[in-house]
Parts: structure tokens; C-alpha cells; sequence
């Protein structure tokens, strides 16, 4: 983990603030590229994981924006009340599960809302490489806007198009009609809140995987499914540890290795960073995460979403 002081927090929208992270012996940070992420260590015991916004050629901070989230689960309402200017904080290293590819001849960037904060280093990182691009920002309204400054002041603004739909998402961005038609070498990337996501899925349906990449944030835990219910309860072998762990139907596998006191490395608790994967070698897991691949669920599970299917399952832990 890194110990980092915050330089400055900014107002960067209605709700939202941006947080300059900096080393306290202006020592150069660990690089990263547009898409990564860090885990914060939050006041309270908290630990999220949020995209960093600044350019990957900055090498003195990392800038991160936080939506105060009333509804969700006390980590961004913790960092707008309890994170100030002068405070230390505790971060990881850069990962990144969201990275630009490379050779695509044209990328199609969408931020819905927060989500603006991955795409916003993509946008700058294709202009500084001189590919073609262009970039989407769904937001409620002006206010709600956030970087609108930083926005209109690239060189590449004028790829750049901010669509406000008051509320209706249907008098926003006409997202089937822009994604109606693939062409090859052409790459979407898009990140933002449920419906808005949900939308864009849909519409690239007929994409292949490869082109299509996407990045959730504050996604809600998925509830278990009347599968896993009637499933009934079972167990969770531990092919490292030599233990065997219970698990009542229908939860998760990181409800249960808790419960059984075996501390597991989890950041989101909703399936969407990968913090928990975990390799597994018998037994049928529900997956219900967002993160991983048909070919990875053969033999990895999101812990902190997974439930069992059909047991014993067998963990590599």
C-alpha cells in the first residue's frame, strides 16, 4: 500500500469531488495507463476502488472523483465528509481491468455520469497518440457536469460531445442508433450507471466481444437466485488450507469463508473488480458477476458474488 497525502479536493460537479492524491516526499508514483484503478482505504474501515482521472503522464499525483452517493454503502459518503485537504490516506498500486487496446482504427468512448472518470484519461491518451475517436458524455443536466472545463479545454473538444437529457434518458444520446452498425477495427468502451449500461449491452449485442469493453462502478450485489435458493446448503472445500468450510443455500462464498473466520482480499462486494477472483477445480458455482469471461468461469469465481450451484465446490485457497 502506498501513503499518500491529499493535496486538494475540488468541486467537480452537483455531488461530485475530485481528490489530488500526491506522495508526501514528492516522490515520483507508480505509472499507470488511462482505465486503471486504485483501492482506497477509507475512514471507517471502508475500501473502494476508484478510476484514476488524470492524464497517465502525470507522474507526481493521482486524481480520483467521488460521487456522494446517499443510497449506497457509506464509502462515498464517507470520503465527501471525513476526506479534507492535508489528510493522509492509504491507496494500492494501479491495476488496471479496462485498458485501451491497441490497433483499433476508430474507439467510441461513453461516460455516463461518474463513469466520465476512466474515459476521460482514454480520451486524452488516444488524442496525445493521434488515433481517432470520439467521446459521448451522458449527464442529468449542466450542473451535474463534471471536468466541463477540462472537457471544452482539450485539443480533442471537438470530438467531444456532452448530451443532457433532463432526467429522460430517451431525450438523450440516441445510443442504438450510434451503435447500430460495427465496422472492423472499430472499439466501444463505455462505463457508467446501471440503465445507462444495460442500454449499451444491448445495443452491441451483435458486436463481438473482442470490440465491446466496459468497466461498472457501484454496482448493487446481486440477490441470489431461486436456483441457488433450491439449491440447498453445501460446502466449500479449501484445497490449500485442507479445510471445509459450510455454506447455507443461496450464500455468497465470501459470506460463508467469513463466517467460517478465513480472511479473503474483497474491494467492491458486487462482482465488478476482481479483488476476490479465485481459481476453483470442482463443483458448479452462479457466477453473477460482471467482470469475468465464459472461459475464466470455468475455473474462477468472484467470491463475493458467487453462490453455489451444485456442490461441494472445491477452492483454491
Amino acid at each position: 500500500m502506498l501513503k499518500l497525502r491529499v493535496r486538494s479536493v475540488t468541486h467537480e460537479a452537483e455531488g461530485i469531488l475530485s481528490y489530488e492524491l500526491v506522495d508526501p516526499a514528492n516522490r515520483a508514483l507508480p505509472r499507470f495507463e488511462a482505465g486503471a484503478h486504485i483501492d482506497v482505504k477509507i475512514p471507517g474501515g471502508l475500501s473502494r476502488r476508484y478510476s484514476l482521472c488524470n492524464s497517465p503522464t502525470d507522474v507526481d499525483c493521482y486524481r480520483i472523483a467521488v460521487l456522494n452517493a446517499p443510497g449506497g454503502r457509506g464509502g462515498s459518503k464517507a470520503m465527501h465528509e471525513k476526506v479534507h485537504a492535508g489528510d493522509w490516506i492509504e491507496v494500492s498500486e494501479p491495476h488496471n481491468f479496462f485498458a485501451i487496446q491497441s490497433g483499433a482504427r476508430h474507439s467510441v468512448l461513453l461516460a455516463g455520469g461518474i463513469g466520465i472518470t476512466p474515459i476521460l484519461a482514454m480520451m486524452e491518451t488516444l488524442a496525445a497518440r493521434g488515433e481517432s475517436f470520439e467521446m459521448h458524455y451522458c449527464t442529468r443536466d449542466e450542473d451535474r457536469t463534471a471536468f466541463r472545463r477540462r472537457l471544452d479545454g482539450a485539443s480533442s473538444s471537438e470530438r467531444v460531445t456532452v448530451h443532457h437529457d433532463g432526467g429522460d434518458p430517451a431525450k438523450g444520446l440516441d445510443i442504438a442508433s450510434l451503435l447500430a452498425r460495427h465496422e472492423d477495427g472499430k472499439h466501444v468502451y463505455f462505463c457508467g450507471p446501471g440503465g445507462f449500461m444495460s442500454a449499451i449491452r444491448d445495443a452491441t449485442a451483435h458486436w463481438p466481444n473482442d470490440a465491446v469493453h466496459f468497466e461498472y462502478f457501484g454496482a448493487e450485489p446481486p440477490k441470489a437466485s431461486a436456483a441457488a435458493l433450491s439449491a440447498g446448503a453445501s460446502e466449500l472445500h479449501l484445497t490449500r488450507s485442507n479445510k471445509v468450510v459450510p455454506i447455507e443455500a443461496g450464500q455468497t462464498m465470501l459470506d460463508a469463508l467469513r463466517n467460517a473466520g478465513i480472511t479473503c482480499e474483497s474491494s467492491c462486494e458486487a462482482g465488478v473488480c476482481g479483488a476476490c477472483k479465485t481459481a476453483y477445480s470442482a463443483g458448479t458455482p452462479e457466477h453473477n458477476d460482471y467482470l469475468l469471461g465464459d472461459e475464466e468461469r470455468a475455473s474462477q469465481v468472484l467470491l463475493c458474488c458467487a453462490r453455489v450451484a451444485q456442490g461441494p465446490m472445491a477452492l483454491e485457497i
